[in-house]
């Protein structure tokens, strides 16, 4: 038989659903609300610290950045796994060191990977 869980649990789920939904949507809605729309031509302009835009403000950059930032957020975010391992080495401390290495070592053949497909190599136009 499955134990029964009981309505206190669900509730307290569902009312934090609906406060994380009321404080996404209710700033949104007090900010339409209040903010006075304006049009014209000035809205429509691109502000760049204050100075006026020469030409056409919507350029094209090249792939190679938006690959370069990839790479960083996907090391990013691999590097934030070493932290937990880090705080949590106990018993078996020569196993988890041995597996950041491993998980350090397959991250260092990425790069090895990327770099010979030449993608930190910037070409100039």
């Amino acid at each position: 038989m499955i134990p029964q869980k009981p309505m206190g649990d669900f509730l307290a789920v569902a009312l934090f659903l609906v406060a994380g939904l009321a404080f996404a949507v209710v700033p949104m809605i007090i900010s339409r609300l209040i903010v006075k729309r304006g049009q014209g031509a000035q809205r429509e302009a691109t502000y760049e610290s204050g100075m006026e835009t020469i030409g056409s403000a919507w350029i094209q950059f090249t792939v190679a950045y938006y690959i370069y930032a990839l790479i960083f957020l996907a090391f990013d975010v691999d590097v934030l796994y070493l932290f937990p391992v880090g705080t949590v080495y106990g018993e078996y401390a020569v196993r988890d060191l041995v597996e950041v290495i491993v998980f350090v070592g397959i991250l260092s053949l990425a790069i090895v990977y990327a770099w010979r497909k030449g993608v930190f190599e910037w070409k100039r136009r």
